[in-house]
Order: structure tokens, then C-alpha cells, then sequence
């Protein structure tokens, strides 16, 4: 029989299946799809994106056959149809690289409103393809102000009225709405929105979102934030009504602790333009202009930040927002134009959300009024189901703690009343979430409600509210304590990432004071996925930055005084350089190089010959002061010219990582000059600290920062290790010295002595606080004990997150993960076991992946599991006496190709590890 027809009519078909798509000629596809694709600093699938020159980044599945990555291929298009085959706007072609994070789009120029669509393939190390990627796509805002057509529409909203015994300036909230109507059904329709002031905004009586407070705060005279959302199912073909509330917010409230900053402001404004895209193809705008209507004289009686929310239920207007109410008695609103002073940018983070919920715990009753405990110190808002009768007005107030009496303890509020009012307008349980305020607190008190009705626990819930981000790490142990404190230091990030990184939550301040961030940074990326909430915070640091070059006390700056501090202003330098090292993307570092470079030049101009003079809040709250100020004993020219040195370093690091070579010499040239300086200036020959005060925290700067020589340095670390002992071995650092302290005594082998520092229980220590009671990290190591009540200091926040710089320590070093190259494209894994732990586990999601290790101790062995994502390797140093047989899976082990052995001693095994999981056991003495 002759085979060879069949054998052509077989090549024929799979030619055929090929010109189809079906099949590809040149290889079969066999590996699983890229998964977790992203753009930028994390988006996935984003609405109103801010950057139309994004990066893209995607994630190997983990599989038995995929170590790492040898080439990619991108593909990016207009349309989804076009994919992966005609990619109209960019395809990267085939790259031979492992990179598979942070990818620059090099494509057709991007534009305002512009959807775009886009997948990726990959190659493994054995040049195996996968499949294409699911299709994700981002929307572009609107990224110019000439893209607005609408205009700024608001109301005079100015009223008087009385803090304490000041009087100031507050506004109304505004009901704003507009009437229109479409002869068409709708296909598609964006509404574009943002506001001086913060808004809600409903059409058709349909919520749009459940945002709280946007668009969020930045620097108002130079930016305000927009966002998009999708609203085509609730545009009807007819008639349409679009209701917005607008309150003051940030931008118009009062803000700061001086009436200096709050006696006047403006009126909140709210823009908005709302594009539809008709079924037929017709086009359709609706903007905010001077056909809309407005009142203050809804419910909403006045709403602030730091003082709460009034509620009348008599001036509800049902249905404001439908069509089925008449705004004629309301008032024409004025209009401003956009201009150009103000930029109006797509918010380039997460808005704050409803994130979590928290049960009243317990229940007291106390003369006339309910308290409510959620045991767990929060930020948000109570959520009420009270029985009231009619004419009533429910008094909610809040508090941190409660004093030893059990009265509310509000002294820490300062000015800020942050007290809530609800008028019923009828009998029966009323359900209230307050919309324009937030509060710092753990416990509610309730008076003004119907007394004839058993109270019961369920009339509260706690409402958490932050930035929508998720978490990214875990950490936990064998130690109760160690874990609460682990909780604390969370909380602590909840209560104090609302749109910025806030000092506190709950007195009046909340502000982004930039030495509290710049120590917390790098513990707050282990534990949230915060680099966009990072990346969008910095840009309003360089919108802040002074013409000199110096740094604000807080961003966005209301303060407006020109004043700096060393170890605040550098968190310009050392934000950037964090985010840099924990996610490898360059991006960060570009686009704050020249604030960076800004900086160091103002504190050159600062300082003689090296030496600086830069005002400083010092190490701030160190516990006993011999001066008996807030600032402690440390020097401040010392800690200027540390920082100085330090900023300088950094800034050399990050010119050696951009490519720039003649700066990098530049920057490193002077930092070996201002070393030298500091090193002659505050150190004789013995390594000790000359002619100013010695702390704990003048040898920690200089260690930790390597401004000593080589020969002085061993001494420095005994005299560092002297004042210890002098303190009963106990901590005497403020806010600048307690993050180095773990980083120093781990770097010079003292790891017996930061156990014992971080588990001490007295005063001051971490766990003095959670002894105490606390459930978030405090502003200060004594802001209140048991036996002597609360500091009698009024600065004396309950959720202040700086001393919670510790948990980088416990992540990197107790559960043993940090990254040894940038993004974690290389982990070290080397865990620190030490008494009175006997296991600890951590887990983070790094670009590549999830990482994890987990080691406990059990008769004389210890054991590891570690998870190394794919397209990276991790060296894993694990304790044990290398005369013993290391374990793997259950054998010995004595090395393979994707675990090899790279050193042996008496105290541990040091390995190089390819992707997978590894149970590893060894004998320990």
C-alpha cells in the first residue's frame, strides 16, 4: 500500500491548522500562562490610570519544570481582538532576558481616555514557551487639564464657628445636582471627578462607589487628584439626574493644631465630566457648570476631620439624586475655571475603603450613657443601630483608652472634639455611618438614645476604614507576646495609611510628618502592598520641596514656615532607596533623583566644612532625657552631619544605579568627606563620642551609616555596647536611633542582646506597652501604665506606627527572608533562633512570587521549610553542626542540582537554592 498521499494530506492539514491560529509551525506551546500580570507599581486592569508610560511585570506559575525565565515577549493593542497577533500599539518581540518585572512600554504614544490591552508569553530556562497570558488592559485618564471641559461649581459654605474657646471658619456640606437628558441608549459612559473639598456621588440615586473621602490628600496648590469610574449601568436612555455631596475635607477643613493654619479657607468645589459613548457612536458630555443647583441645608450639617460629623435626619431630601425631585428652591452655583495652576492628575493610588469590621467586644453602662469596646484600637467610623425617639440627638465620642476610673480618656485628642451628633426624625432604631470624618478609637460612648430599650452589642460595629491595599506579609511565633506585637505594628499601618502616612489618627494633627515615615517605610512593604501608596506619597514630596532644597515637617506641607529637620527631610533619599531595594524597580529612583540631589545640597549649605547646623527634632522621645526635652540628648549637629552622610551615600547609589557614573564619583567623593569630617568632629582615638553628649543613638548613627574607619569602628561597638549595660541593658533611643539599634547590633554578632532588648518587659521596651494593654504601637515607650495612668504629656498618641520599625527586623532576621539583591531577585533566607523561641515563620510576596520560611525547634533539631519563588534563588544559611547529616525531605542530603551545599562549619550550613520548597533539618547544639 502506498503511505505517502496520507502523508501529505496530513502535512496539508497541519499547515492548514497553522494559517488558522490553531497550532503555531515553529513550537508547541507546553508551559502554563504567565499569571498576576500588573502595570506600574502593582495595577491590575486599572480605570483612570496616571502614567501612559507604564511598566509591566507578571509572575512564572510555579511549576516542577520552571526554574526561571530566559525570554518574554509582550504585545499591546487598542483593541483585545487584535491580540496577540496584530498588535497595533507595541509587540517587544521576543527578548532574551530574565526580566520579567518592571518592563518599559516602548510603544505608540498613549493618550487621555485611551483603552489598552496586553499579554505576555515567556520562555523557560529549557526555551519551553508558554501559552499567551490572559488579555488584561488599563484605561488612561484624563492626564492634562485641557482635557476638561467642565468647570469648578461650589457654593459660599462659610460659616462661623467655635473650638475650645477659638473662633474659626468651618463649612457646610453642599448638595450639588444636575438634571439631563439622553434620546439614546448609552454603550459606554466614564465620569471623571474630583473635588477641592471631599465628595460622595450618586446618579440615579445609585451610589457610584463606595470610595471614602476622595479624591484624597495631596498638595493642593500644586495637585489635585481625579478619578474615574464606570458608570454605564447607571445611565438610563431618557432622563438621568447626577447628585454630588461635598464637604471640606482636607483641602477646606481645619487642619493643624495652630488657628494660625485653619482661620480661613476656601469653599469646597467639586468638578465633574461625565463622557458617553452612545450605542449608535454619538458622543455626549455633561459637565459641571452653571446649570447646576446647590444647598447647604441638607442633613449633613457639618463634617470635619479632627471634630466629627452633625447629623439632622429631619432635612433628609429623599431622593435628591433621582429624577423625582425638584431642586427649584435651590441656588444657582458659581463657577470657577480650570486654568492651569492647579494640576488636575489621575490618582496614581488606592482610595480609602470600608476594609474591615469589628464587633463590639463588650458593653458598660455608666450614668446615663453606653460604652462600647471593639478591643482593638482602630481608625474609621462606627457603624450605628440605635433605638431613638423622635427629637432626640444621639452624642457619639470616642476614645483611645480609658482612664483607671473608667471615664473617657480624651486629653490626647487635644483640640480635636471628634464627637459626633445624630437628630432623629422619628421613632425607631436609626442606622448612621458617618461620610466626611473619621476617628482614632476603641471605645464608643453613646448618650441621647431611647433609655426604655435594653441596650445590646450589635448598636455598634467598628468600620475600618484605609488604603485599599492588601496585605503582603505574615509573621508569626511561638512567643505570644512577640506576636501581639506583630498585631500592634499592623494595626498600627491600618490606622495610619489614610490616603497618606500619617504621625496619628486621632488628635489634631494627622499629618504626614516625614521622620515618622521615613523609619516606618521599610516595615510597612513587608506587611501591606504599599509601593503605589509609597510612589504617590513621594510625588507630593517633590511637589513640597522648597526652592532651596529642603524638606517640609510634614507632606503635603500646611505648615508653610521654610523649616527643615535632619532625619525628617531625609526621607526623600530613603524612601526611595527602600522601595528600590524591596521591589528592584528603578522607577522610584528616577523619578526622585533630583529632589534627592536637591536635598544633599541643602544640607551642604547647612553645614560648615561638613559639619551640619540643620535644625533637628533629634531622636525624638528618647526615653529619659537628662534635659528633659522631647528631643533627647543626641547632638543635633551629630545627627545632622549623620544624615547628611547618609543622604549623601544614597544619593551615590542611586546615581550608580541610573547609570550616571560622574555623579555616582561626585556624591561618593563627598561622602567620604563629610565621614571624615564627623569621624574628627564628635569621635577622639578610642572610637568614643567626644565633646557632645554620649548616647546610645550617637553610636548607632555612626555605625549603622559607616561613618567610622576601620580601626575605630570595633571600639565605637564596645562603647555602644557600655551604654547598654549603663542602661540595664535596656533601649535609649527615640524615634531616629530605635530603627538602627537591631540593624547595628545584628551587623557587629550582638544577636543575644537584641533578643533581650526586644523581649524585655519593662520600661522601655516593646512589650512594656502590650503589658500595659495596647493593641496598637504607642507615639511614646511610657504613654501610659498601670500603675501611673497615662503620660501626663497631651502628645501622647495610642497609634503612632515609628516605634514599629522593629518588625523589619523580625521579618528579616527572626524568620530570616530579606532581600540580597534588589526586588528580591536573589532572597537570603537565614533565620536567628534564639531563646525563648522555640519557631517563627514569615511569608512576603516579592515581585517573583510568595517567598516563606518557617523553622521550629524540636529535641535538638531544627527544622526549616522555605518556599523560593520562580526566576529567582536564594542562599539559605541554616544553623547546625555540619558533622551532623543535614536532612532533606526526610534523607540526608548531601547537594543536587537545585540545592547545593556552598559552605559547611561548626554552627551552620550555607546553601544556594534553585525555585521550589525545601524541609531541611539539622542538628543544633
Amino acid at each position: 500500500m502506498n503511505k505517502k498521499p496520507i502523508f501529505n494530506i496530513c502535512i496539508v492539514i497541519f499547515l492548514s491548522l497553522c494559517s488558522f491560529g490553531l497550532t503555531s509551525c515553529e513550537e508547541q506551546t507546553s508551559l502554563e500562562k504567565a499569571t498576576d500580570l500588573t502595570i506600574s507599581e502593582g495595577f491590575k486592569n486599572p480605570l483612570g490610570f496616571y502614567d501612559a508610560e507604564p511598566t509591566f511585570s507578571w509572575k512564572l506559575p510555579v511549576l516542577d519544570n520552571n526554574k526561571s525565565q530566559s525570554a518574554y515577549q509582550i504585545v499591546v493593542a487598542s483593541s483585545e481582538d487584535l491580540l496577540p497577533d496584530n498588535a497595533d500599539l507595541w509587540d517587544s518581540k521576543k527578548q532574551d532576558t530574565d526580566q520579567s518585572v518592571w518592563v518599559k512600554y516602548d510603544g505608540k504614544s498613549l493618550e487621555s481616555r485611551q483603552k489598552v490591552y496586553w499579554q505576555v508569553k515567556y520562555w523557560n530556562q529549557d526555551e519551553d514557551a508558554s501559552a499567551w497570558s490572559d488579555t488584561n488592559h488599563f484605561e488612561l485618564g484624563l492626564l492634562s487639564n485641557s482635557d476638561w471641559q467642565a468647570q469648578w461649581i461650589g457654593l459660599d459654605t462659610k460659616k462661623e464657628n467655635v473650638v475650645g474657646s477659638q473662633q474659626n471658619i468651618v463649612h457646610r456640606p453642599q448638595y450639588l445636582r444636575k438634571g439631563f437628558e439622553l434620546s439614546n441608549d448609552v454603550a459606554s459612559a466614564r465620569l471623571y471627578i474630583t473635588a477641592k473639598g471631599v465628595f460622595d456621588v450618586a446618579i440615579n440615586g445609585e451610589d457610584v462607589s463606595d470610595d471614602v473621602m476622595p479624591p484624597g490628600y495631596t498638595p493642593y496648590k500644586e495637585r489635585i487628584e481625579t478619578i474615574t469610574y464606570d458608570v454605564s449601568d447607571l445611565i438610563e436612555s431618557g432622563q438621568n439626574t447626577i447628585g454630588v455631596e461635598v464637604a471640606a475635607g482636607w483641602h477646606s477643613g481645619r487642619l493643624g493644631w495652630m488657628k494660625s493654619l485653619w482661620i480661613d479657607t476656601e469653599s469646597p468645589k467639586m468638578i465633574c465630566q461625565l463622557e458617553l459613548t452612545m450605542k449608535d457612536g454619538a458622543k455626549e458630555v455633561i459637565v459641571s457648570d452653571e446649570t447646576w443647583k446647590g444647598t447647604t441645608n441638607g442633613p449633613i450639617r457639618l463634617s470635619e476631620i479632627y471634630d466629627g460629623e452633625t447629623y439632622n435626619a429631619n432635612l433628609e431630601m429623599p431622593n435628591w439624586a433621582t429624577n423625582n425631585f425638584s431642586d427649584k428652591s435651590w441656588d444657582t452655583v458659581s463657577t470657577f475655571p480650570v486654568g492651569n495652576t492647579i494640576r488636575l492628575e489621575p490618582k496614581r493610588h488606592t482610595t480609602v475603603k470600608n476594609k474591615i469590621e469589628l464587633a463590639t467586644k463588650a458593653l458598660i453602662k455608666k450614668e446615663g450613657t453606653l460604652i462600647f469596646d471593639l478591643e482593638q484600637n482602630m481608625v474609621g467610623v462606627p457603624l450605628l443601630k440605635v433605638p431613638m425617639k423622635k427629637g432626640q440627638t444621639l452624642k457619639v465620642r470616642f476614645a483611645e483608652m480609658l482612664s483607671p476610673d473608667g471615664t473617657f480618656y480624651t486629653d490626647n485628642y487635644r483640640k480635636a472634639l471628634s464627637t459626633n451628633y445624630y437628630t432623629a426624625s422619628e421613632d425607631g432604631v436609626i442606622e448612621y455611618l458617618p461620610k466626611f470624618t473619621f476617628h482614632g478609637f476603641r471605645y464608643v460612648e453613646l448618650s441621647g438614645f431611647d433609655a426604655s430599650v435594653e441596650p445590646s452589642k450589635d448598636w455598634v460595629t467598628g468600620i475600618v476604614q484605609y488604603s485599599d491595599f492588601d496585605e503582603n506579609g505574615t509573621f508569626t511565633s511561638s512567643h505570644e507576646k512577640l506576636n501581639q506585637l506583630q498585631s500592634n505594628i499592623v494595626w498600627g499601618l491600618r490606622g495610619n495609611f489614610f490616603d497618606i502616612p500619617t504621625d496619628c489618627p486621632q488628635r489634631d494633627e494627622r499629618m504626614g510628618w516625614t521622620g515618622d515615615a521615613q523609619v516606618f517605610g521599610p516595615t510597612s512593604m513587608f506587611n501591606a502592598d504599599v509601593y503605589k501608596f509609597w510612589a504617590s506619597w513621594m510625588q507630593s514630596v517633590r511637589e513640597s520641596q522648597y526652592e532651596n532644597g529642603g524638606i517640609p515637617f510634614v507632606v503635603p506641607d500646611v505648615l508653610y514656615n521654610n523649616k527643615v529637620s535632619s532625619g525628617w527631610g531625609d526621607v526623600c533619599t530613603i524612601i526611595p532607596w527602600k522601595v528600590y531595594y524591596r521591589t528592584g524597580d528603578t522607577t522610584i529612583l528616577e523619578e526622585n533623583y533630583e529632589m534627592m540631589k536637591g536635598w544633599v545640597a541643602h544640607h551642604k549649605a547647612t553645614s560648615t566644612n561638613y559639619i551640619s547646623s540643620m535644625n533637628s527634632f533629634a531622636d525624638w522621645l528618647q526615653p529619659y532625657p537628662a534635659n528633659g526635652n522631647n528631643k533627647g540628648d543626641t547632638s543635633h549637629s551629630l545627627i545632622g552631619t549623620a544624615f547628611f552622610a547618609h543622604s549623601t551615600k544614597l544619593t551615590a547609589q542611586t546615581a550608580a544605579v541610573l547609570g550616571n557614573t560622574q555623579e555616582q564619583a561626585k556624591y561618593e567623593a563627598l561622602f567620604k568627606a563629610i565621614a571624615n569630617a564627623f569621624e574628627n568632629e564628635f569621635f577622639d582615638e578610642t572610637g568614643k563620642v567626644k565633646e557632645v553628649s554620649e548616647t546610645q543613638t550617637s553610636y548607632l548613627l555612626a555605625l549603622a551609616f559607616g561613618l567610622l574607619s576601620e580601626d575605630k569602628q570595633a571600639n565605637a561597638k564596645k562603647h555602644l555596647l557600655q551604654t547598654i549595660e549603663a542602661a540595664d541593658n535596656h533601649l535609649r533611643t527615640g524615634f531616629l536611633g530605635t530603627p538602627l539599634l537591631s540593624q547595628v547590633l545584628d551587623e557587629t554578632g550582638e544577636i543575644d542582646l537584641m533578643y533581650k532588648l526586644l523581649f524585655n518587659e519593662t520600661y522601655p521596651s516593646w512589650f512594656y506597652s502590650i503589658n500595659q494593654g495596647a493593641t496598637t504601637i504607642w507615639e511614646r515607650w511610657n504613654s501610659y501604665s498601670k500603675d501611673e495612668g497615662f503620660n501626663p504629656m497631651s502628645m501622647n498618641s495610642l497609634n503612632h506606627y515609628a516605634y514599629g520599625a522593629i518588625g523589619e527586623w523580625m521579618y528579616e532576621r527572626i524568620a530570616g527572608i530579606a532581600p540580597l539583591e534588589a526586588g528580591y531577585k536573589s532572597i537570603r533566607i537565614a533565620p536567628k533562633p534564639r531563646a525563648p523561641l522555640t519557631s517563627a515563620s514569615a511569608s512576603v510576596n516579592t515581585p517573583y512570587g510568595k517567598v516563606s520560611s518557617s523553622w521550629e525547634i524540636v529535641n535538638g533539631e531544627f527544622n526549616l521549610e522555605v518556599v523560593v519563588p520562580p526566576n529567582t534563588t536564594a542562599t539559605i544559611i541554616i544553623p547546625g553542626d555540619a558533622q551532623e547529616d543535614l536532612v532533606l525531605n526526610g534523607s540526608s542530603f548531601t547537594g543536587n542540582s537545585d540545592l547545593k551545599i556552598i559552605e559547611t562549619n561548626t554552627w551552620f550550613y550555607e546553601l544556594l537554592a534553585q525555585p521550589g520548597t525545601y524541609k531541611l533539618k539539622s542538628k543544633i547544639n
